[in-house]
């Protein structure tokens, strides 16, 4: 299978990272103290304040999906509902954490023996049902799925996650690398360690709301939002197209779900399994995308899409800010009940883009193609698949941020682009864990281990957001994606994802339109 190649972060990306860190600690440190402090606890003397930065901040399981390259297909629908399963767990057990920190105060084993060894025991009985849904289909699970079942509770000074700089592929450098997969497909079961780790400062400038601070309790935190003026350049310079490259671009208008079409479903990751997201996601393109849809669904479905010909699915997780707002779904699974509150935010505009190859021509995507960018859990799993790019107008091209949120100067709107994978296997819709039928390009445009080029599908969504305000380690008026409790609403875990239902007529005419050198719509 195909491998991603990881490049190497250049000085200049290497200095933006380290004064997006320095400038989050300054704004109210990467060491949560208050996070669970009690809202009239603020101004705790620091004696205090260091006993509540003690406490877990979040529980880190490994990622048993990504561990599952190659499922028979026979146990395809089984393990899936399986996989749901554990997330579910997780969600559960982190709601518990979150409900409990006075026990946890008063016994220091409460969290490994109330919540962590029932999870484990949980987690064990949905890997042996995966276990015997490869039997049934006469395989062998992977060995390494019994070492996979227990989880850690990291600490709040150790809740963070790995920066990484952009480079001129448009890839968070630490990001999708080895095939898709962190250290050969072994995920790391708790967080990476930041690349400003060894700047923290003490715990009494804590960054965390108290009790109910941002997003129900579950973040972001004042630590996770920059001034995007006061970052350095760390934007790569394009790799310019050569002689047999592809230079075109199609553009197709897909609108901005105003008739918001929302779900929680997850159809790629989760089939058939309500609420398999566990956050709200905004749709646009294919209106009949949901837990339940497949390739005769989308292909009979409707369109927001200008050209009727595009009925491809194209789904982000909502963004939302937490100005005392509630919104729809405030009382239900997805939304307030699982951490996601706040007034969700329509984009201003989204502009879906697919372009070519620095170095080849590319080929047609198939239909029902299936592409996920970036990590929902890249928080706990590490930053191998991450590729988060967070920016403000007039400041795209000079700043994109990856594990921060940018605070925005007056006049300008918060920014939000996704790169997809651009290079494909040539032979499958998609693989069991999602990740290794694509590939990312290198910064020349080459695609390893003989995949083909494709159309690559950018998105760019814009926003009106109001500027937060941090003071004294508390943010107020936050903005940040959803996701599953335990990520904590980081930056670093915003993801997209993508079913080709492109018609073949016009899926021929995107390719002809990049490889030709047009500009097409």
């Amino acid at each position: 299978m195909g491998r991603n190649i990881r490049k190497r972060r250049s000085p200049l990306a290497v200095r933006a990272v380290a004064a997006s860190a320095a400038l989050a600690i300054g704004g109210g440190g990467l060491i949560w103290a208050n996070f669970y402090a009690s809202a009239h606890e603020e101004n705790s003397s620091p004696n205090t304040t260091k006993a509540a930065a003690a406490q877990v901040a979040t529980i880190s399981c490994p990622d048993v999906g990504q561990q599952l390259t190659n499922v028979p297909n026979a146990a395809k629908w089984g393990v899936a509902k399986e996989l749901a399963n554990l997330d579910k767990q997780i969600t559960e057990a982190y709601a518990r954490l979150a409900s409990t920190r006075q026990a946890q105060t008063n016994d220091a084993g409460f969290v490994q023996n109330a919540i962590l060894g029932p999870l484990k025991e949980k987690r064990t009985a949905v890997i042996g049902r995966i276990k015997i849904d490869f039997k049934r289909a006469w395989a062998t699970a992977p060995g390494s799925l019994d070492g996979l079942a227990a989880c850690t509770a990291t600490p709040a000074d150790q809740a963070q996650t790995n920066a990484g700089g952009w480079n001129n592929n448009g890839q968070n450098n630490g990001g999708q690398n080895n095939g898709g997969q962190n250290n050969g497909g072994q995920a790391s079961a708790s967080p990476a360690p930041s690349a400003s780790a060894s700047a923290s400062q003490p715990a009494g400038n804590g960054g965390q709301q108290a009790g109910n601070g941002g997003q129900a309790g579950n973040g972001p935190a004042a630590a996770d939002f920059v001034d995007i003026t006061q970052v350095q350049a760390n934007v790569a310079q394009k790799a310019r197209t050569r002689a047999g490259g592809s230079s075109g671009t199609f553009t197709s208008s897909c609108g901005v779900n105003a008739n918001k079409k929302f779900n929680t479903d997850n159809v790629i990751v989760a089939p058939g399994v309500s609420n398999g997201a566990h956050h709200l996601h905004d749709y646009v393109g294919n209106q009949s995308n949901d837990a339940f849809a497949n390739n005769d669904t989308f292909a009979a479905a409707q369109t927001s899409c200008a050209n009727q010909g595009d009925k491809s699915s194209y789904y982000w997780p909502v963004l939302r800010v937490q100005d005392g707002t509630q919104d729809f779904d405030q009382n239900n699974a997805g939304g307030g009940t699982e951490g996601n509150a706040g007034k969700v935010l329509q984009a201003k505009s989204a502009q879906i883009k697919f372009v070519g190859n620095a170095k080849s021509k590319v080929v047609a995507m198939p239909k029902f193609l299936r592409i996920i960018t970036g990590d929902a859990k890249a928080f706990t799993n590490g930053p191998a698949n991450a590729n988060a790019h967070w920016s403000c107008t007039g400041f795209e091209n000079k700043v994109q941020l990856t594990d921060k949120y940018p605070i925005c100067p007056s006049g300008s709107n918060v920014v939000r682009t996704f790169k997809f994978q651009s290079c494909w296997d040539g032979q499958n819709i998609d693989s069991a864990n999602h990740r290794t039928h694509v590939a990312f390009a290198d910064a020349g445009g080459n695609c390893a281990n003989g995949f083909k080029a494709i159309p690559q599908l950018t998105m760019r969504l814009v926003y009106s957001v109001p500027a937060p305000t941090i003071a004294n380690g508390v943010v107020k008026n936050p903005y940040a994606v959803d996701g599953f409790q335990e990520q904590l609403h980081k930056a670093i875990t915003d993801h997209d994802d993508f079913i080709n239902v492109f018609d073949e007529n016009l899926m021929n005419k995107v390719v002809t339109c990049i490889n030709n050198g047009q500009r097409c719509k």
